[in-house]
């Protein structure tokens, strides 16, 4: 293996932090001890209860083998033998599946959360797919919404909650032939084609999966179980012209990779190399959400890791990939450095099913520029820390961090030499955070940006701003203001108070700055020391 750690129980496979997302098997008290330092970019063990398909015939004619070499494996398989229960499909989307089978529609699991379910993983959301059109499934769900243009779905309203709900035809009409490499597989009946048109439309083989939890069988047409037991990322079709189709689906290939722990493929890798400038052209709010799937979620670091891995730091994100080249990082490195070491703490926090709003890793990213530009005493910034995080007077959180014995990590550049002189720790504080909000600025400025790799010459040029300048300034206020006078707490804060995730993921002004405020605080005097 590559990079990272990983080590294996009698009952479960447990990740390096930032891929970790188990469901069952692993008892709390574990997962923080037995999870190593992340660098996880390189093939990691194929999961538990990874089995071959059993050799029994389908309603469609059964696993059979194409002779045509190209053509993957169609396979029928028992979801039992991966592990997969109903009990693991949310309420809200069984109440979605059982209404449209009530009325006589196919209904499928379909996607990512097939793939995670098999891996014993948390699904990001459940998507459904179905024989209905979407006007049946409006008829079903009076209160559901048509959403979309080119790939038009349904949003099925279950509380507070969105359930996707897809159609065979509407895919049939707007998705893509089938790659002529692949021909219809031998035997198969009319159910088992419309499945197979369908998953060839996906973009990577580890997507095509789809479960239909009645049956409680998984259909394989496009050998995602075998790339999933092999721990690769590998588009249906051509890599190239898979991403030259899509561009978005190279950021796709970083975000599952550094998920799952698995590793690209030969031709996905050379692909998303050879195409990395076509993100410029990429529309802004498509890369702030791809980006935001890639740090919100509990996979921070690892993305970071292969977005500079692979060439494509210096496009997305100028200004921290001129600092991974001042700490003379390497492709390859498997060292950490503070901006690394303050994602692993948010991956710690947040997961698939409990994700952050993007405001919470911007600020991280404004904060950590602040102090390139401007080193800062470990005290200023536990004062600062302090200050945000229970909204306290900045006297009571100066006294606090001035009387905190923790030790604090000597191996970042971004904090200075302790000053013992804290006549002017105040006036400190304060300009940390008007620095943050200049950071925060500069993330907008297109001069700035294409200016960030300048004295690398070799590196590409990229001017692109995919942070709205309202989102900006959002993160302007909640991370460069301190009160002088608190209203909050009194005495020393605990900052192990539990998360409210519900408020953390509509990024609610306080709770994001407190999180914020407890990543910071265990970056720069981490527990362990």
């Amino acid at each position: 293996m590559a990079y990272g750690s990983f080590a294996i129980s009698s009952k479960a496979l447990v990740f390096c932090r930032p891929c970790y997302g188990s469901i069952r098997d692993l008892p709390f008290s574990l997962r923080t001890p037995t999870i190593g330092r992340c660098g996880c970019v390189g093939a990691v063990a194929a999961p538990r209860n990874l089995v071959k398909p059993r050799k029994e015939e389908s309603r469609g004619g059964g696993e059979r083998k194409s002779k045509d070499k190209t053509t993957p494996s169609w396979k029928k398989l028992d979801a039992g033998e991966f592990g997969i229960q109903r009990s693991m499909i949310p309420e809200s989307t069984r109440m979605v599946l059982n209404k449209l089978r009530k009325k006589g529609f196919q209904v499928y699991l379909v996607g990512g959360c097939v793939r995670d379910l098999i891996l014993d993983r948390i699904p990001k959301d459940f998507d459904v797919i179905t024989s209905a059109e979407l006007k049946e499934v409006r008829q079903v769900f009076p209160r559901c919404q048509i959403v979309g243009r080119r790939f038009p779905i349904c949003h099925v309203y279950v509380d507070d909650i969105i359930i996707e709900v897809s159609s065979f035809s509407t895919s049939a009409r707007t998705g893509k032939a089938p790659n002529k490499n692949f021909r219809k597989p031998v035997g198969c009946n009319e159910r088992d084609y419309i499945r197979w048109k369908n998953c060839l439309q996906r973009d990577f083989t580890v997507n095509g999966l789809m479960f239909d939890p009645l049956e409680n069988v998984v259909y394989d047409y496009i050998g995602g179980v075998e790339d999933i037991k092999n721990s690769k990322v590998r588009t249906v079709s051509a890599a190239k012209l898979s991403f030259i189709e899509d561009k978005a689906r190279i950021l796709r290939a970083i975000r599952i990779a550094a998920r799952l722990g698995f590793s690209l493929t030969k031709d996905v890798a050379v692909s998303v190399k050879e195409l990395s400038s076509s993100l410029l052209r990429l529309d802004p709010s498509r890369v702030q959400m791809e980006i935001n799937y890639m740090l919100a979620y509990g996979s921070a670091e690892a993305s970071l890791r292969l977005l500079w891995r692979f060439g494509l730091m210096e496009i997305l994100l100028p200004i921290q990939a001129s600092y991974f080249v001042s700490q003379g990082f390497r492709r390859r490195d498997g060292r950490s450095n503070m901006l690394l070491s303050m994602f692993r703490n948010l991956d710690r926090l947040v997961a698939p099913d409990r994700p952050c709003a993007e405001l919470l890793w911007i600020g991280i990213l404004a904060f950590h520029k602040a102090l390139v530009d401007q080193p800062r005493d470990p005290t200023v910034v536990a004062s600062y820390c302090l200050a945000i995080y229970s909204d306290i007077s900045l006297s009571e959180a100066m006294e606090i961090a001035k009387s905190n014995t923790k030790q604090r990590n000597s191996n970042f550049q971004e904090l200075s030499v302790h000053d013992k002189d804290t006549s002017k720790l105040s006036q400190q504080v304060m300009s940390l955070a008007d620095s943050i909000k200049s950071a925060a600025k500069k993330m907008q400025d297109r001069d700035y940006l294409a200016n960030a790799m300048s004295k690398y010459p070799q590196a590409p040029s990229s001017d692109m701003v995919f942070m709205s300048r309202p989102l900006l300034e959002r993160v302007q206020r909640m991370f460069g203001s301190v009160r002088r006078k608190g209203d909050g707490e009194r005495g020393v804060p605990s900052l192990d108070r539990r998360i409210n995730y519900k408020s953390l993921a509509l990024g609610d002004f306080h709770e994001t700055r407190r999180v914020f405020a407890r990543i910071v605080f265990d970056t720069v005097y981490p527990p362990k020391i």
